[in-house]
């Protein structure tokens, strides 16, 4: 297993207790993201019903490798257990909902926001302030109640809201960036021309967005 590998070098008589503690973290995150998407699938559904479609192209999830968790302690030289990952970090549980139109972002995002068993815990409109390199997203977290055998338990879940046309950027600019490693040159002249495409791609998510409002005006 993953956590046996990383934590070979904890004392043996904390050893185990470690490796559960980081399994019941999983377990409690991944619940977390599960009650996001339900609650996620629930609005789309209601949209169907009453407006005769669905915001929500496609929702995707994620928890972070313990890799990942032991990495970015480490980065930030904060303690490595399961204790410091709980308070320090609010990215292990991930969701990225995927939408057709700029507004339907916003519309998701009240919803969650408005949710009385959610608490808003930070946003990021990377829409209305985009990142220097062109990104476009909106991040939101979210603490999220999780009902164990034992009581309540918070899990705090970062979700990403982006249309399809934001997601097909943020994707290939990931896989030129990767590529380009190594050559500065090449990442360099890179640099401008994913901005020159953000903005392109900007400007079509606008007119689909002014085309899809021409239409429900007919």
């Amino acid at each position: 297993m993953q956590f046996v590998t990383l934590f070979r070098n904890i004392k043996k008589n904390r050893y185990k207790m470690y490796s559960i503690l980081f399994l019941e973290l999983e377990h409690l995150y991944d619940s977390a993201i599960e009650l996001v998407k339900a609650q996620l699938n629930i609005f789309d559904n209601e949209f169907s019903m009453r407006f005769q479609r669905n915001p929500i192209h496609n929702i995707e999830s994620r928890i972070k490798t313990p890799q990942s968790i032991v990495g970015k302690l480490q980065r930030k030289e904060m303690p490595v257990t399961p204790e410091s990952a709980r308070n320090n970090l609010t990215d292990i549980a991930g969701v990225r909902v995927i939408c057709c139109y700029i507004d339907d972002i916003y519309a998701i995002a009240d919803l969650l926001t408005d949710h009385s068993a959610f608490q808003l815990r930070k946003i990021k409109d990377y829409i209305k302030h985009p990142k220097p390199n062109g990104y476009r997203s909106f991040h939101m977290i979210l603490d999220v109640p999780v009902y164990m055998s034992n009581g309540k338990e918070i899990a705090p879940v970062e979700i990403q809201i982006r249309t399809i046309a934001m997601d097909f950027w943020a994707s290939l600019e990931h896989q030129l960036r990767y590529k380009s490693t190594g050559d500065s040159k090449i990442a360099e002249s890179l640099t401008g021309e994913l901005k020159d495409c953000s903005e392109t791609i900007a400007d079509i998510d606008q007119k689909m967005q002014d085309m899809f409002k021409k239409i429900n005006l007919l």
